[in-house]
């Protein structure tokens, strides 16, 4: 596959990061790709000036060490776990950053920087094919689903959410969740280095989903163009959830990934109301590609 060259894979902490690198493994393999591993350590005077009105000096000081101390024992974690998968994994070639790839081998690197996240990943991931993040229900490690939103609204590339647990195999069986809108067409362009392999892909629709623009009929001929049979189901919301019921018509078919445009809605109106993007991300158990 030519589509994909280069993959981004941010791990801010050990947190859900086994199942991200197990999957972003699998998707170097498939298009024999790179992938770029990024740990990013804050820095620890970007501290300072967040510090409350009345801390001495010396307080200031010993909350930026133990802040940088802090982050080194996340790099050193995040590392060490790297290490770990790479040694399992001998057929995915080991180089160094910005050196030249192996052409459709597999490869992967290790880098950290000092700075923000949420400024640094992005930027990396404009050049980049697409950005896979560890599922971003990881306990009390709120940067991970940051990153997540970072990359969504920043990037202009679409995003791929590793699920909890380390999949089992390759991505087979693809669904695209489609509501007409300028978000789910961009999803549906990302989905198509994986439906071009697929066994099988299904485009879902819902009434209650659904947004002025084309139908999902219409996608499956955009499909058809790109030699991809793919078949068309409505579904229903489980319990006036369309979320619910979109997760559910992909269990139905035995799905292995999701492709869906993400805010359809402004996110802050998503956050009140709940809405599809945020159930899938808080339940789905599958890899999701998203896009804005």
């Amino acid at each position: 596959m030519k589509d994909v060259r280069k993959i981004l894979l941010p791990l801010p902490s050990t947190s859900n990061a086994e199942a991200a690198l197990a999957r972003g493994g699998m998707f170097a393999r498939r298009f024999g790709a790179h992938l770029a591993v990024l740990h990013v350590r804050p820095d620890g005077r970007d501290i300072a000036p967040l510090a409350g009105e009345g801390m001495s000096g010396a307080m200031v000081e010993d909350l930026m060490r133990s802040a940088d101390h802090e982050s080194a024992r996340h790099a050193h974690d995040v590392h060490t776990l790297f290490e770990r998968y790479v040694a399992t994994q001998p057929d995915i070639k080991v180089v160094p950053l910005h050196s030249t790839y192996p052409q459709d081998a597999p490869s992967i690197s290790f880098t950290v920087a000092r700075g923000v996240e949420s400024e640094i990943i992005p930027a990396q991931a404009r050049l980049s094919d697409f950005t896979l993040v560890p599922h971003p229900d990881s306990g009390d490690e709120v940067s991970s689903s940051e990153t997540l939103h970072a990359v969504l609204f920043d990037s202009g590339r679409p995003v791929v959410i590793a699920p909890r647990t380390t999949p089992l195999g390759p991505i087979k069986r693809v669904c695209i969740g489609w509501n007409g809108t300028a978000e789910s067409s961009s999803a549906l362009r990302g989905a198509l280095a994986w439906a071009q392999t697929a066994e099988a892909v299904r485009v879902l629709h819902c009434g209650d989903y659904q947004r002025r623009g084309p139908s999902a009929k219409d996608v499956v001929e955009y499909l058809a163009a790109h030699s991809i049979q793919a078949d068309t189901v409505e579904f229903q919301p489980v319990e006036r959830d369309v979320g619910k019921g979109l997760l559910a018509a992909c269990q139905d078919f035995n799905a292995d990934m999701l492709a869906m445009g993400a805010y359809s809605h402004s996110r802050l109106r998503q956050l009140i109301l709940g809405g599809v993007t945020r159930h899938v991300l808080e339940s789905a158990n599958i890899t999701v590609l998203m896009s804005r």
